[in-house]
């Protein structure tokens, strides 16, 4: 017989939904992400049309953490690291990412298997070759800014940062 599983294992997803009525709550939502412990190992996948607000989201996110400088959106590197005074931060953006090998040949294997905060935009285009995403956001723009977020914690890393 197998070993138990805890109780956060038995449990399904935890997921929350939010409405962000304008950049500044956007910016509340990335303090509160910053201020997570669980947050310097995690994986964060950001869902959403363009426009939603993913990019938005990682420079509210990334200035909370103490990046300094440039915070630019990767479509074209595909990824962008960065440092802060506490841990390594890569940020990807697979919109254009069209062939498997890419990852392989880019070393995104080896930085997922790294300490450190993966934030990815457009994970669909890289299916089956990420991990698990500690935490989804899904963000969904409404008219006048409004922004329909939903929050899915799939592991016990994930339910960590929502708590």
């Amino acid at each position: 017989m197998g070993a138990a599983l805890s109780a956060a294992e038995r449990h399904l997803p935890i997921i929350r939904a939010e409405v962000w009525r304008n950049e500044e709550d956007t910016g509340l939502f990335a303090a509160r992400l910053a201020a997570a412990p669980a947050l310097a190992d995690a994986y964060v996948e950001l869902q959403g049309d363009l426009g939603a607000g993913k990019t938005t989201l990682v420079r509210h996110l990334l200035r909370a953490l103490g990046v300094q400088g440039r915070i630019k959106s990767p479509t074209y590197a595909v990824v962008e690291p960065y440092e802060n005074a506490k841990f390594p931060i890569w940020h990807f953006d697979f919109y254009r990412f069209g062939d498997p090998r890419e990852w392989e040949d880019a070393g995104f294997r080896d930085i997922f298997a790294k300490p450190g905060l993966k934030i990815a935009e457009w994970p669909e285009k890289a299916a089956g070759l990420l991990p698990v995403a500690d935490l989804v956001v899904r963000i969904d723009a409404d008219a006048d800014d409004i922004r329909r977020v939903a929050l899915k914690a799939q592991t016990v890393r994930g339910q960590e940062l929502l708590a």
